[in-house]
């Protein structure tokens, strides 16, 4: 199919982002499962409480390790190639985090998880894939709408975890890991949806489209401002150590609080923390939009401030911790929804593939090593401590902003 006119291109973007999205609600249901029950696996496993961080970490440093090889692969093979990678990654990376459960082997179990982490740097780039074709003034409305139909999956998956328990039991797979049943069927779902629909590629129509010049003036936007997307990939990644470190320990956290009830507190809490991660996505595209990106990012920074001293001042409640992760992936939801549109309005569409893979392997990254060292300040300090901790970064990106402000007017 040749797309040449901005009326053909329009139309493409709309079926691509409702492909994107549809791809995004089956790839969320792993996710989800895998943040509520890596870290109870983990720490189950282990026998230390302190570990259980590295589930996540490994998660986030598998997403690192592969981001910019997804990112490359994507820039000379088109979107399709990349996500559907990524949903093999993830397939291979559950199938050994179950067996793991079963051997009882802790180091396989972070295998798995960086195999699943791996797989999630293909769901990262949906959200840029969403950018690729879209107009200026609804950019962000169309990365946040693929953002937010990861709402039903990453809602639906910890949800999952006590149905998935009892269908666990039933086919004989071991305990804390029976909601990676549904995890498995949304992702051989997902990889058969981008092998046929995602046609034709979005990244590779907007290459061709840049060096023709053809529909340029609606769609593509040749703007190089390096500085600016520098301050982007710093936003984005701040706001996702931070969410990403509290809410790795809140399951360890929340099983000591109700050690009776662990996986339905732990589920809903989760569910309720990735809802605001997700379901509110649109409206912070809309807003960045409208407000600007940096004006956006600056609310997102609010957000999680307002969650990190609700955690930090009442940290024993359930209630309050369930509002405060809430908050927590509200406040990321908004940043990194701005600070992805405006890495990708900020960057050449030859270079967007690169800077696109270097800002989600520093920002998976630097959530691993956060993750990791939540644990320890979780044991030392306890996860009112941990919140102060991570509100120093909330700190740093928010002061940063003005500077990043005058940086977008001169090299405009």
């Amino acid at each position: 199919m040749s797309v040449t006119t901005a009326d053909e291109v329009a139309a493409l973007q709309r079926r691509t982002v409702g492909v994107l999205a549809a791809g995004q609600v089956l790839g969320g249901i792993a996710f989800g499962a895998t943040v509520s029950l890596g870290a109870l696996l983990a720490a189950d496993l282990s026998g230390q409480d302190a570990l259980s961080g590295l589930a996540t970490a490994s998660v986030t440093l598998g997403a690192s390790f592969c981001a910019i090889p997804l990112a490359r692969l994507a820039a000379r093979r088109g979107r399709r190639v990349a996500l559907t990678l990524g949903n093999l990654f993830a397939l291979v990376g559950i199938a050994v985090v179950i067996t793991a459960a079963a051997l009882r082997v802790f180091p396989l179990l972070l295998v798995g998880v960086i195999l699943i982490g791996a797989g999630n740097a293909g769901n990262l780039q949906s959200r840029f894939a969403a950018t690729d074709l879209a107009v200026s003034n609804r950019r962000a409305r169309d990365l946040g709408v693929v953002v937010w139909a990861t709402t039903v999956g990453g809602v639906l998956g910890p949800l999952l975890l006590t149905p998935g328990e009892a269908l666990g039991q039933a086919i004989g797979m071991p305990p804390l890991t029976g909601a990676y049943a549904y995890s498995i069927v949304a992702q051989v779902a997902a990889f058969v949806l981008y092998v046929i629909a995602l046609r034709p590629d979005p990244l590779l129509v907007a290459q061709r489209l840049a060096r023709g010049g053809e529909a340029r003036r609606e769609h593509i936007v040749e703007t190089d401002r390096p500085l600016t997307a520098r301050y982007a990939i710093f936003a984005v990644a701040g706001s996702h150590v931070v969410m990403a470190s509290v809410m790795a320990m809140t399951p360890v956290h929340l099983a000591h609080l109700a050690p009776d009830h662990v996986t339905l507190v732990v589920g809903t809490t989760i569910a309720l923390h990735v809802f605001g991660m997700y379901g509110l996505s649109p409206l912070f595209g809309m807003l960045a939009d409208r407000w600007g990106r940096i004006a956006t990012i600056l609310l997102g920074q609010a957000l999680l401030a307002a969650a990190l001293v609700l955690a930090a001042v009442a940290p024993d409640s359930q209630w309050t911790v369930l509002v405060a992760l809430f908050l927590l992936g509200a406040g990321w939801s908004a940043a990194t929804v701005s600070g992805a549109a405006l890495l990708t309005e900020s960057t050449l569409t030859a270079l967007r593939p690169k800077r696109q893979g270097l800002s989600d392997t520093i920002m998976t990254f630097s959530a691993a090593v956060g993750s990791v060292l939540a644990g320890v300040v979780l044991a030392w300090i306890g996860y009112g401590g941990l919140a102060l901790v991570a509100l120093l970064v909330v700190v740093a990106v928010s002061v940063l902003a003005p500077y990043a402000r005058v940086l977008a007017v001169r090299e405009a």
